[in-house]
Order: C-alpha cells, then structure tokens, then sequence
C-alpha cells in the first residue's frame, strides 16, 4: 500500500507539466505546438525565452524532489525510488494533459539529488562540460543521464535506488532516440534562445 501510494502521489504530481501549464496560461497557446513541440524547458527557451525555460526547469525538477520526498515519508527508499519513478512517467504521460509530455530530464536530476547529491552534482558538471563545449543541449542531458545510471549503481545507498537511479537513465536516454539520431548524422541543432513574448 505505501509503495501504491508514492507512486500514485508521484505520478499525479508528475503529470503537472509546468511548460505546458504556463504557455496555456500566460501565452494563450500550446508550447508543445511550437518548435520541436517538446514540453521541456530546452524547447520552452527556445520559443518564449531563457527565463521562461529556467522557470519551466525549476518547476519540474521542484515537482520531483517533492514527489520523492513525499515517497520517502510514506516508504522509505522504496517509496522514494516508485514516486520518483511514477513521477517521470506522469511526466511524459501527463494525465492532465492527453498524456504527451517531455523527455523527464529535469525530473530525473530531481531522483538523481534524492537518491544522493554527489549523483547529481556528477551529472550537472558533465552536462555543463558538453554543453559548453558543444552548445548541444541533448548530447549533455543523454551524457548527464548516462552518468547518473553509473553512479547511482556505484554509490546509491540501498539496491533499490541503484536500480531506480538505472532506470531513470536508460529511460531518459530512450526517449532522446530521435536526438541521438540527428547527432549521428550530424544534424542535431545548437542551442538558440527565442525572444521573450
């Protein structure tokens, strides 16, 4: 019952996507209608400005630190890893709205910091590294992701959070499958910031 409960908390505040949420209600449209018509806070700088992805990142990860933290309370690491989890899923499936969603990787840093600091502070220093060498948003969040799967298995404190730490990477790397094609073939875009509307 407490793992059901994290994950049902987890999922419900996952399915808050703060992108979609603030285009809607500030901007009268869609953002998943503009630019690459993800609901991450890289397409939402691109179409409504850097503050507005800074802002649609902080709400996201925000929501998946509470969500485990909140898992934590009911079910220890277990209920931790299930809403952190549930929390990516609601992230990409959105109940709330027609369950398309973006590529949870902000929420993933947010299981990423739950599970322990130096988790995340790892994955932020090699995402800054590529991206300010590359400009290529994706090649650092794939990397980024990559490097949480390895160092959740290295030094998460409970098997269960070196698994859940394992999976948040594998799945935030499957769902940049079309980026990992561009960068393949050379085509995947650098980072632009659209102007604020």
């Amino acid at each position: 019952m407490k793992i059901t409960a994290s994950a049902s908390i987890g999922y419900l505040l996952g399915s808050v996507v703060w992108a979609i949420l603030i285009s809607l209600l500030v901007f009268k449209e869609d953002v998943r209608s503009k630019g690459s018509g993800n609901s991450g806070a890289t397409n939402a700088a691109r179409v409504y400005g850097f503050w507005f992805g800074c802002l649609t990142f902080w709400g996201d990860f925000s929501k998946g630190v509470a969500a485990c933290a909140l898992g934590e309370l009911i079910g220890g690491a277990p209920g931790l890893a299930a809403a952190g989890l549930a929390c990516m899923l609601g992230h990409r499936f959105p109940l709330y709205f027609r369950f398309r969603g973006g590529k949870c990787v902000s929420v993933g840093l947010a299981l990423a910091l739950m599970i322990d600091y130096r988790i995340a502070l790892a994955a932020i220093g090699v995402f800054l590294v590529l991206f300010l060498i590359t400009r290529i948003v994706s090649l650092g969040s794939i990397a980024g992701a990559a490097t949480v799967g390895a160092a959740s298995v290295m030094i998460a404190p409970e098997l269960v959070l070196k698994i859940s730490g394992a999976i948040a990477a594998i799945a935030v790397i499957a769902l940049h499958h079309s980026n990992i094609k561009r960068l393949l073939r050379g085509e995947e875009k650098k980072i632009t910031f659209g102007k604020r509307k």
